[in-house]
């Protein structure tokens, strides 16, 4: 089997039984391969629970770096479009990701499952901050550029928990929740109204002082 067919697999199995299986051994046998063929792909069931996260992430990329009109975007749009095509893909996914969801956000001694997403969204949307600074769509600033890209990741962990507990029809909700975000964040980062926050801070700190 591959690794996505494990996942398949693995994702099947929280539906029909609702929790994970008691041992890999007993997975192993249940999907009909050894438990070596298990381990030549994932050391551990957090391993596989990580890479589902991050298939979901490339996927996604992979279909917008396909896209011609998706090339010619500006930052602020291609953040947008790629929130929209992930959260479409992940609808796929909806009742073993509302399984999931009171462990998503806890860290545990194997890391949370949202670690290798992490790690790959923010290599991603490094690039687009590169981008948008190179074409002044986004401001460069002195100690707080190099943080850009952490603020965005808080934003897609709230695009996350807004469509888990999104029960609107179509979710349209979320469609609304990621645009008001999205617009958000570039209109700090992009214009002076960060700049003022910043100052107002230090007036603040001053007269503490």
């Amino acid at each position: 089997m591959t690794p996505t067919e494990i996942i398949q697999a693995y994702e099947q199995y929280w539906l029909e039984h609702g929790h994970r299986p008691t041992s890999v051994y007993a997975f192993a046998k249940h999907i009909g391969i050894t438990e070596p063929e298990f381990y030549a792909h994932y050391g551990s069931f957090s391993a596989l629970e990580k890479d589902f996260w991050k298939q979901s992430f490339e996927d996604t990329i992979r279909q917008l770096r396909q896209d011609e009109t998706y090339q010619r975007y500006s930052a602020r749009e291609k953040l947008l479009a790629f929130y929209y095509l992930w959260i479409q893909q992940l609808r796929q996914h909806r009742s073993y990701i509302l399984l999931q969801k009171n462990r998503l956000f806890i860290p545990s001694p194997q890391g949370s499952q949202l670690e290798s997403l992490r790690h790959a969204f923010l290599d991603y949307v490094q690039e687009l901050i590169q981008a948008g600074m190179e074409n002044k769509e986004i401001k460069k600033r002195t100690l707080l550029s190099d943080r850009y890209k952490y603020g965005f990741w808080a934003q897609l962990l709230f695009v996350l928990k807004y469509w888990i507990h999104d029960e609107s029809k179509e979710f349209e909700l979320t469609d609304a929740a990621i645009e008001k975000a999205v617009n958000l964040s570039f209109d700090l980062i992009g214009s002076h109204t960060l700049d003022q926050i910043v100052d107002f801070g230090k007036f603040l700190l001053m007269k503490k002082a």
